[in-house]
């Protein structure tokens, strides 16, 4: 009998047990076997709490990464013309002449999928808009729907204060993003980005000034490439950096004249 009421007293215990969390429970009963008495003292391990500083294994940090409306990306920097690989415009380009410090590049991502494979590496595949503005130098207006690159010089007494030769791309980069660890203080992390680019032509665009007409815009595809692919980089801390991209094919087409001549962007940016 004394063992039989030990078994009950077991069955009846069991479930709370299983309902308590924390450390060992002790449980007394005073069996009586003849006349004799017999102290049995059970104790029945409920759970054990973890400490408070045990280790807490981080889930994997991977997956799709789906941003279907961001702002991320935002380039400002400056435009060059390379021609044949040199910096100076050969005499067939001339009428291109520039001001390097008011020609400009200015785009951002606006959508954004990609895949995060660990805390510091991640691929995404993203789409934005890019422009390209160069400052002409010269009196001319360049030509819409000439059978190539063209312009016509300024009428007498005509004197261009701006002079802006345009394109828009819709840009598509495949960026590689890699991150270290992080640094100061555990708040930010160092970003190296590298990757192709293909752009699709939107459209061309001159705008002028001048005392005579006041502000004028035309609008054509004065030949620029209709599709353009090239690559780029990117660098920087949180979420500012420096950025260049180079383009691989000619800045216009069916163009013979301009053949050879490309263009490249550098500066600063601001959100990885």
């Amino acid at each position: 009998m004394k063992y039989t009421a030990l078994f009950i007293s077991l069955l009846f215990l069991a479930p709370v047990a299983k309902a308590q969390t924390g450390t060992d429970t002790l449980k007394t009963d005073t069996l009586k076997a003849g006349k004799k008495k017999q102290t049995v003292t059970i104790t029945i391990r409920t759970g054990v709490n973890k400490p408070k500083d045990a280790p807490v294994k981080e889930k994997p940090q991977q997956g799709f990464l789906v941003d279907v409306l961001t702002f991320a990306r935002f380039d400002l920097g400056f435009t060059r013309l390379i021609d044949n690989g040199s910096s100076t415009l050969s005499a067939a380009n001339e009428f291109l002449t520039y001001k390097a410090g008011k020609s400009s590049n200015v785009g951002f991502d606006v959508l954004q999928v990609g895949y995060k494979f660990n805390k510091d590496f991640r691929i995404y595949l993203s789409g934005g808009i890019d422009w390209t503005h160069l400052r002409l130098q010269r009196d001319i207006t360049m030509l819409p729907n000439a059978p190539a690159l063209e312009y016509t010089p300024a009428g007498e007494g005509q004197h261009f204060s701006k002079n802006r030769f345009s394109s828009t791309y819709l840009r598509i980069p495949l960026s590689f993003d890699y991150s270290t660890l992080k640094v100061v203080d555990k708040k930010g992390a160092f970003h190296i980005v590298a990757g192709p680019e293909i752009g699709f032509l939107l459209g061309g665009k001159v705008k002028q000034v001048s005392d005579l007409k006041g502000k004028e815009k035309f609008k054509d595809n004065y030949h620029f490439s209709q599709v353009r692919y090239g690559g780029f980089i990117r660098a920087g801390y949180n979420g500012f950096g420096i950025y260049a991209k180079f383009y691989g094919n000619d800045m216009f087409e069916n163009s013979p004249a301009q053949e050879g001549l490309k263009n490249m962007s550098f500066g600063v940016m601001i959100g990885f």
